[in-house]
Parts: structure tokens; C-alpha cells; sequence
């Protein structure tokens, strides 16, 4: 009598399938090495820290050169491929549009001149041709008044010989009187022309040439104003300006950054929280993300004592954004390596003990 097949198969398969199930869950349930990361973290080189994260700075900060007219940028003195040169303070790093306001100096100029001009004409009165025929005017009225003096005394004569009527007599003696004054007119003119310019009148055309040159100089000055210079000696850290590009002059519009980069600052961001453990001037060392076995004494320069909001987030899913931050400055060495402005760094500062410990 023979036995079905399928009787045996199928006790064999299900032992073989428990055994590949215990045996797959023995793998999977053993613990695995740890592998090393690929870079050791920073570690502190204190006993008490306070850690914080630190951006490297020019020693003259970053500075976000703007303009201080709206136009459009003619010509950039400073061009991309220039970037990281030694810029003295003073001089130009880009010039705004300036055609309309050198046309306006044009006018200006020649209104200073005309002013000038009538001032001048004013101070030097009078003129040396106008007082000869003044003076003569007073010599003809003089010789004038001299004749009706004799008419009149030959009148007065002869009235009292009945030789000429009285009517005759009053006649002459009235043209003496008018020819006394043309005289006292004539000389009166003479002085006129010969006192010059009314003293209001040099004020009035003083002031006006103040004036004049007051416009003059305002639009100079605008015309210096449309040229950005580099406010102090440092380097040319980036440039976001091209020609025939309209520039403003809102805020925060950083057209050319500009710092000193031969000593570089590390700005310190220190937690609120870790603030009462923090000492001023505490010494402290800066480690490069990711190569953190270099390392960099740091020189403590300044506390900025205003507790601000902190902007460089961690990415910490815990990290409140309304964390707010102390910031300390603090100095590399000059033979260190070379580092990038914007460049962070992990930064840890010899804390105080806790208040607990303190005897």
C-alpha cells in the first residue's frame, strides 16, 4: 500500500519555513557596531563652558555701503572680478547718474556770475567818466548864479533912478533865486554820483551773490553725493551693483560690502540662559565646523551690552525663535589660518562655577 507524497511534503515544508523564520529573526535582533561619525564634534577645552556660535567678522564689522541719491549707476569702479582688493578711505567705488545735475551747475554758475558781476558794478561806482560832466553842471550854475547877482544889483541901481520899471527889478531878482537853486541842484547830483552805490543797494546784490554761490555749492555737493566712496581703509568683501542698474536709497540695500579683513573679529552669539554664567573677558577658543581639531585662541575685545534676538538658528526642532542672545567680540590671532568673513565658528568660553559651588 502506498503512501500520498503530499502526507510528508507538507510537515517538511513547515519545519523548514519556522526554522528560516527563527533563524532571520536571531540576524536581525543581534546589536550592531557603532560607527565612528565622520568628523568628531567639537569638544570644549574647559572644565566649565559656556558654548555659543560665532561668525567672523571684519574688524570694522561688515560694512553695507548704500547711496545716498536713487539714479542709476553710470560706472562701477570696483568690478565683481576685483572683489577681495585693498580699498583706501575715500576713494570711489561707484558713480550714480550725474548728467542732469552738472546741466543745473551750468546755470547756477552763470547766474553766480551775472551777480557778481552787478555787485561789482555796484562797488565800483562812480565811474570816472561821470563826474566831469557833473562837475561842470555845478560850474555852468555857478557862473549862472554869478550873472543874475550882477543883473540884480544893476536892477536895484537903477530902480532907485526911476531908470527901470520894479516889474524889471523883481524879474531879475527871481532868476538870481532860480539860479541859486539849479547851483544847489547840480551840486547836489555831483555829491550824488560821486558817493557811489547806496549802501542797501551793495547789500541787496551781496546777498544775492551769497545766493548764487550757496546754489553752487549745494550742487556740488550733490554731485560729490552721487560719487559712493569707501568710508574707511579695508577690503572689498562683495560687490551687488552692475552698470545701468537703478540703485535707491532704501535700507538695508548692501550695494558694495566693505570691512577691514587685516585682523578679523569673531561676533559671539551667547544664550540668554547661559548670560549669568558668563565671564567678561573670559578667555575662549574657536573651532572650525568641520575640522574641529584645529583650533583658535580668541582675544576677548568688547561686550555689546544689549541682549538682542538671535538670528543664526541651529535647526534644532527644540529651538524657540524667540530666543534672544548677548554678543561678545572677540579677536583672532593674526598668524591663524586663513578664515572667511561670514565663516562660522563653534566657540566655547570659560565659564564661572555655578552660584551653588561658589564658597
Amino acid at each position: 500500500m502506498k503512501v500520498p507524497m503530499s502526507r510528508y511534503a507538507l510537515p517538511t515544508l513547515a519545519v523548514s519555513l519556522g526554522m528560516l523564520g527563527f533563524y532571520h529573526v536571531q540576524q536581525k535582533s543581534q546589536t550592531e557596531a557603532l560607527t565612528a561619525p565622520p568628523e568628531q564634534p567639537s569638544r570644549a577645552a574647559f572644565e566649565r563652558t559656556v558654548a555659543g556660535t560665532g561668525i567672523v567678522e571684519a574688524q570694522t564689522e561688515n560694512i553695507a555701503i548704500g547711496t545716498a541719491l536713487p539714479g542709476v549707476v553710470m560706472e562701477v569702479f570696483v568690478p565683481v572680478e576685483k572683489v577681495g582688493q585693498r580699498m583706501q578711505a575715500g576713494q570711489e567705488l561707484f558713480r550714480v547718474d550725474d548728467r542732469a545735475l552738472k546741466a543745473q551747475l551750468l546755470v547756477q554758475e552763470a547766474n553766480l556770475a551775472a551777480t557778481e558781476a552787478q555787485l561789482a558794478k555796484l562797488e565800483a561806482m562812480p565811474r570816472p567818466e561821470e563826474l566831469p560832466p557833473s562837475e561842470a553842471k555845478v560850474m555852468v550854475a555857478q557862473a549862472n548864479v554869478r550873472l543874475q547877482m550882477d543883473l540884480a544889483e544893476r536892477g536895484r541901481r537903477l530902480l532907485t533912478t526911476r531908470a527901470m520899471a520894479e516889474e524889471d527889478v523883481n524879474q531879475r531878482q527871481l532868476a538870481l533865486e532860480v539860479g541859486k537853486q539849479r547851483l544847489a541842484q547840480a551840486k547836489a547830483d555831483y555829491q550824488l554820483i560821486k558817493a557811489g552805490a547806496w549802501k542797501p543797494d551793495r547789500d541787496i546784490a551781496y546777498a544775492a551773490v551769497v545766493q548764487a554761490r550757496s546754489q553752487v555749492e549745494q550742487t556740488k555737493i550733490e554731485l560729490e553725493r552721487l560719487i559712493v566712496r569707501a568710508p574707511v581703509d579695508g577690503d572689498v568683501l562683495q560687490v551687488n551693483v552692475r552698470p545701468g542698474e537703478y540703485v535707491g536709497a532704501q535700507p538695508n540695500q548692501a550695494l558694495v560690502v566693505l570691512g577691514n579683513v587685516h585682523e578679523l573679529h569673531v561676533r559671539v552669539d551667547i544664550d540668554e540662559h547661559d548670560i549669568p554664567r558668563y565671564r567678561r573677558g573670559a578667555p575662549a577658543q574657536g573651532m572650525v565646523r568641520g575640522n574641529p581639531q584645529v583650533t583658535f585662541p580668541l582675544r576677548f575685545v568688547r561686550v555689546e551690552p544689549y541682549v538682542v534676538p538671535k538670528k543664526s538658528l541651529t535647526g534644532d526642532n527644540t529651538e524657540r525663535v524667540d530666543t534672544r542672545v548677548l554678543q561678545v567680540i572677540y579677536a583672532l590671532a593674526k598668524d591663524s589660518q586663513p578664515l572667511y568673513v561670514g565663516q562660522q565658528l563653534d566657540v566655547f568660553l570659560e565659564a564661572d562655577a555655578p552660584p551653588s559651588a561658589v564658597k
